[in-house]
């Protein structure tokens, strides 16, 4: 059987009829669906990538020192990691890569188990149906997965979709029950910046969580979100030695590179701060006239304390919700794509322009 036969069909295809009503809108449609950043690339990070473009021979997969010195730099300095080491950090070509081929990259298979929120990103699912493995859904990873068949546990905190973050003390219960039994936890922590509402993300690589040993452990950092750098493509990841290590590796043989001006790019992102304080306030004058207006209008938003959506519900079946929303030229994701428990909640996400979000609110209201 081929891949592509054994996966499911791509979630965003089922979406199609209800953008081409919500498109039918005299107005136009304002697409909360997908999250994907419309502000400007910030100037900063445009001048390094141009800065770089003659760049004719092959980047190192291992990344620039001055790359792996600013992940370190910024691990360290917004989210505590005292142990951050340039030599232990690993750019991605984006992180929905990594997230997608990490378990055929530590050779997983088929008796191997990979473990996932049970309201999570589909790639999670994904990656381990492409390496043959297990998957498994959770509530809580330490009563719902074996032990012996679970290699890999996919944390993420802030989540997508519902916005949830996982106290240090939380994290650091799953920590050590994965510690005992030798299973590797991958945290993505690509919404850690965006806490609302005095919500403070903390990193699975954090003293509080994880000691002063990263053993075990890795976490995944995308720049998509706090420097609009989806187009780009650019992540790293951070950790134990050993994986990171293993993972470089493997990437080597199969050209898994970042392109030599987006490693500029990333380096000029990760040390610059204010574009990113600019960019969270602008989420958060969305994030609030559109709960605002959700709320306004009857739906119940739960969780949604980071990240960059809001998970709403009228209790009522998604795709009700997400019909009739776009008779009104408003697209939303239904909470199915997310795992069965989402079956009653569409996930609004915030990144839609300021006159999108303004045009939103007046049609909910």
């Amino acid at each position: 059987m081929s891949i592509s036969a054994r996966l499911p069909v791509f979630p965003w295809d089922r979406l199609e009829p209800y953008l081409d009503t919500a498109a039918a809108h005299p107005d136009g449609v304002v697409d909360l669906s997908v999250g994907t950043p419309v502000d400007p690339v910030p100037e900063v990070i445009r001048q390094a990538l141009a800065a770089a473009a003659d760049s004719p021979g092959y980047p190192l997969t291992y990344g620039t020192a001055a790359l792996r010195e600013a992940a370190a730099q910024y691990l360290r300095e917004w989210h505590g990691v005292s142990g951050a080491a340039p030599a232990h950090i690993l750019p991605l070509i984006g992180s929905k890569e990594l997230v997608g081929w990490l378990p055929t990259l530590l050779d997983l298979r088929e008796g191997d188990q990979v473990g996932y929120p049970a309201l999570a990103y589909p790639t999670y699912e994904i990656g381990a149906l492409i390496a043959r493995a297990g998957a498994a859904r959770y509530d809580d990873p330490v009563a719902d997965l074996d032990p012996v068949r679970t290699r890999l546990l996919w944390l993420n905190s802030p989540s997508n979709p519902t916005g949830r973050v996982l106290p240090a003390a939380e994290l650091r219960r799953i920590v050590a029950w994965a510690r005992e039994h030798g299973i590797l936890v991958v945290s993505d922590e690509c919404y850690i910046e965006l806490g609302w509402e005095g919500t403070e993300p903390v990193s699975v690589l954090h003293p509080d969580v994880c000691g002063d040993s990263h053993d075990g452990l890795v976490a995944v950092h995308s720049l998509s979100k706090r420097s609009n750098f989806a187009g780009y493509r650019g992540a790293f990841l951070a950790g134990d030695p050993a994986v990171v290590a293993e993972l470089l590796g493997v990437r080597k043989h199969a050209g898994m590179i970042v392109p030599q001006p987006v490693q500029a790019a990333m380096t000029a992102a990760l040390g610059d701060r204010a574009h990113a304080v600019e960019q969270k306030e602008r989420y958060a004058r969305r994030r609030a006239a559109l709960r605002g207006a959700f709320e306004a209008a009857g739906f119940r938003v739960e969780h949604s304390e980071a990240s960059l959506y809001l998970w709403a519900t009228r209790d009522e079946e998604c795709w009700q919700t997400v019909g009739d929303l776009a008779k009104h030229g408003v697209l939303v994701a239904p909470g199915e794509f997310y795992g069965p428990a989402g079956r009653n909640f569409v996930r609004v996400a915030f990144t839609a322009t300021d006159e999108r979000v303004a045009a939103a609110v007046s049609r909910l209201g």
